[in-house]
Protein backbone atom coordinates (compact mmCIF):
# COMPACT_ATOMS: atom_id res chain seq x y z
CA UNK A 1 0.00 0.00 0.00
CA UNK A 2 1.38 3.10 -0.58
CA UNK A 3 0.95 6.77 1.92
CA UNK A 4 0.99 10.18 1.30
CA UNK A 5 2.64 12.02 3.71
CA UNK A 6 1.83 15.63 3.61
CA UNK A 7 4.41 17.20 6.18
CA UNK A 8 4.26 20.98 6.83
CA UNK A 9 7.12 23.41 5.13
CA UNK A 10 8.83 25.73 7.02
CA UNK A 11 7.60 30.05 7.08
CA UNK A 12 10.20 31.68 5.01
CA UNK A 13 10.31 35.08 6.27
CA UNK A 14 11.90 38.07 6.76
CA UNK A 15 10.74 40.90 7.66
CA UNK A 16 7.65 42.36 10.02
CA UNK A 17 4.17 41.19 9.18
CA UNK A 18 5.49 39.86 5.86
CA UNK A 19 3.31 37.32 4.75
CA UNK A 20 4.90 34.42 2.64
CA UNK A 21 3.02 31.64 1.23
CA UNK A 22 4.06 28.39 2.56
CA UNK A 23 5.15 25.54 0.12
CA UNK A 24 4.04 22.13 1.48
CA UNK A 25 6.05 19.28 0.41
CA UNK A 26 4.78 15.97 -0.21
CA UNK A 27 6.76 12.69 0.32
CA UNK A 28 5.41 9.60 -0.68
CA UNK A 29 6.20 6.04 0.92
CA UNK A 30 5.31 3.02 -0.66
CA UNK A 31 4.82 -0.07 1.27
CA UNK A 32 6.65 -3.22 -0.89
CA UNK A 33 4.78 -5.88 2.11
CA UNK A 34 2.33 -7.06 -0.13
CA UNK A 35 4.25 -7.25 -3.22
CA UNK A 36 6.87 -9.18 -0.93
CA UNK A 37 3.95 -11.96 -0.28
CA UNK A 38 2.74 -11.91 -3.84
CA UNK A 39 6.33 -12.67 -5.37
CA UNK A 40 6.30 -15.87 -2.20
CA UNK A 41 3.22 -17.37 -3.33
CA UNK A 42 4.27 -17.15 -6.94
CA UNK A 43 7.45 -18.51 -6.30
CA UNK A 44 6.04 -21.21 -4.08
CA UNK A 45 3.63 -21.89 -7.23
CA UNK A 46 6.12 -22.30 -9.68
CA UNK A 47 8.27 -24.71 -7.19
CA UNK A 48 5.47 -26.61 -6.63
CA UNK A 49 4.31 -27.09 -10.32
CA UNK A 50 7.38 -27.78 -12.15
CA UNK A 51 8.24 -31.06 -13.86
CA UNK A 52 11.47 -32.26 -12.99
CA UNK A 53 13.15 -34.56 -15.37
CA UNK A 54 14.44 -37.66 -14.31
CA UNK A 55 18.22 -37.98 -15.15
CA UNK A 56 18.37 -41.49 -17.88
CA UNK A 57 20.43 -43.35 -16.30
CA UNK A 58 21.92 -47.04 -17.31
CA UNK A 59 22.54 -50.27 -14.92
CA UNK A 60 26.03 -51.45 -14.86
CA UNK A 61 26.67 -54.35 -12.43
CA UNK A 62 30.03 -54.23 -11.65
CA UNK A 63 32.04 -57.17 -10.37
CA UNK A 64 32.79 -58.16 -6.69
CA UNK A 65 36.34 -57.51 -5.52
CA UNK A 66 37.75 -60.89 -5.54
CA UNK A 67 39.42 -62.02 -8.55
CA UNK A 68 36.77 -63.96 -10.33
CA UNK A 69 37.51 -65.81 -13.85
CA UNK A 70 34.23 -66.32 -15.52
CA UNK A 71 34.57 -69.28 -18.40
CA UNK A 72 32.88 -67.80 -21.95
CA UNK A 73 32.73 -69.87 -25.39
CA UNK A 74 34.45 -68.12 -27.87
CA UNK A 75 31.95 -68.53 -30.44
CA UNK A 76 29.84 -66.21 -27.84
CA UNK A 77 32.57 -63.71 -27.35
CA UNK A 78 32.26 -60.36 -29.79
CA UNK A 79 34.81 -58.03 -29.00
CA UNK A 80 35.07 -54.44 -30.69
CA UNK A 81 37.71 -52.30 -30.77
CA UNK A 82 37.59 -48.64 -31.24
CA UNK A 83 40.29 -46.63 -32.25
CA UNK A 84 40.94 -42.75 -31.64
CA UNK A 85 39.76 -41.67 -34.73
CA UNK A 86 36.26 -43.68 -34.25
CA UNK A 87 36.92 -46.66 -36.58
CA UNK A 88 35.56 -49.73 -35.12
CA UNK A 89 36.61 -52.97 -35.67
CA UNK A 90 34.95 -56.48 -34.49
CA UNK A 91 35.64 -59.66 -34.33
CA UNK A 92 33.97 -62.99 -33.02
CA UNK A 93 36.46 -65.23 -31.04
CA UNK A 94 39.86 -65.46 -32.21
CA UNK A 95 39.04 -64.55 -36.18
CA UNK A 96 41.00 -61.48 -37.92
CA UNK A 97 39.19 -58.17 -37.09
CA UNK A 98 37.35 -56.55 -39.49
CA UNK A 99 35.85 -52.60 -40.07
CA UNK A 100 32.36 -51.99 -39.49
CA UNK A 101 30.69 -48.46 -39.72
CA UNK A 102 28.67 -47.39 -36.47
CA UNK A 103 25.34 -46.83 -38.62
CA UNK A 104 25.59 -50.63 -39.57
CA UNK A 105 26.23 -51.59 -35.69
CA UNK A 106 22.30 -52.06 -35.07
CA UNK A 107 21.41 -54.51 -37.78
CA UNK A 108 24.93 -56.28 -37.21
CA UNK A 109 24.23 -56.92 -33.02
CA UNK A 110 20.73 -57.93 -34.24
CA UNK A 111 22.03 -59.96 -36.66
CA UNK A 112 24.49 -61.98 -34.56
CA UNK A 113 22.34 -62.07 -31.59
CA UNK A 114 19.71 -63.91 -33.79
CA UNK A 115 22.20 -66.19 -34.29
CA UNK A 116 24.06 -66.60 -30.95
CA UNK A 117 21.34 -65.29 -28.00
CA UNK A 118 24.38 -65.93 -25.84
CA UNK A 119 26.55 -63.62 -27.53
CA UNK A 120 28.78 -61.23 -24.89
CA UNK A 121 30.16 -58.17 -26.55
CA UNK A 122 33.48 -56.95 -25.07
CA UNK A 123 34.02 -53.16 -25.52
CA UNK A 124 37.44 -51.60 -25.89
CA UNK A 125 37.94 -48.07 -26.16
CA UNK A 126 41.11 -46.06 -27.22
CA UNK A 127 41.94 -43.60 -24.56
CA UNK A 128 42.46 -41.17 -27.08
CA UNK A 129 38.75 -41.82 -28.21
CA UNK A 130 36.23 -39.37 -26.90
CA UNK A 131 33.31 -40.40 -24.41
CA UNK A 132 31.13 -39.34 -26.97
CA UNK A 133 31.82 -42.75 -29.26
CA UNK A 134 31.75 -45.22 -25.96
CA UNK A 135 28.05 -43.68 -25.25
CA UNK A 136 26.90 -43.73 -28.57
CA UNK A 137 28.10 -47.82 -28.79
CA UNK A 138 26.81 -48.83 -25.67
CA UNK A 139 23.15 -46.81 -26.71
CA UNK A 140 23.69 -49.05 -29.75
CA UNK A 141 24.65 -52.20 -27.77
CA UNK A 142 21.28 -51.54 -25.52
CA UNK A 143 18.72 -50.90 -28.31
CA UNK A 144 19.80 -54.15 -30.18
CA UNK A 145 18.80 -56.10 -27.18
CA UNK A 146 22.38 -57.49 -26.41
CA UNK A 147 22.27 -57.31 -22.60
CA UNK A 148 25.59 -58.93 -21.44
CA UNK A 149 28.04 -56.71 -22.15
CA UNK A 150 31.84 -55.25 -20.62
CA UNK A 151 33.74 -52.62 -20.94
CA UNK A 152 37.58 -53.54 -21.04
CA UNK A 153 41.11 -51.25 -21.48
CA UNK A 154 42.22 -50.86 -24.94
CA UNK A 155 45.41 -52.63 -24.66
CA UNK A 156 48.76 -52.14 -26.38
CA UNK A 157 48.40 -56.04 -28.00
CA UNK A 158 44.87 -54.72 -29.06
CA UNK A 159 46.78 -51.82 -30.75
CA UNK A 160 49.42 -54.50 -32.78
CA UNK A 161 45.99 -56.56 -33.83
CA UNK A 162 45.04 -53.15 -34.92
CA UNK A 163 47.63 -51.99 -36.77
CA UNK A 164 48.26 -56.03 -38.61
CA UNK A 165 44.78 -55.58 -40.44
CA UNK A 166 45.65 -52.08 -41.14
CA UNK A 167 48.58 -53.17 -42.87
CA UNK A 168 47.38 -56.41 -44.33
Amino acid sequence: MAGVDLGGGSKKGHGKGKKSKTKKRISVRIDMTPMVDVIMLLLTFFMLTTVFTTPQTMEINIPPENQTQVEVAESSLLTLRVIDNGTIYYNIGVNQPKQIEFKDLHQFFIDHLKENPKLICLLKVNRKGTYDMMVNIMDEINLAGLTRFSLAPFTDADERVIQKVKGA
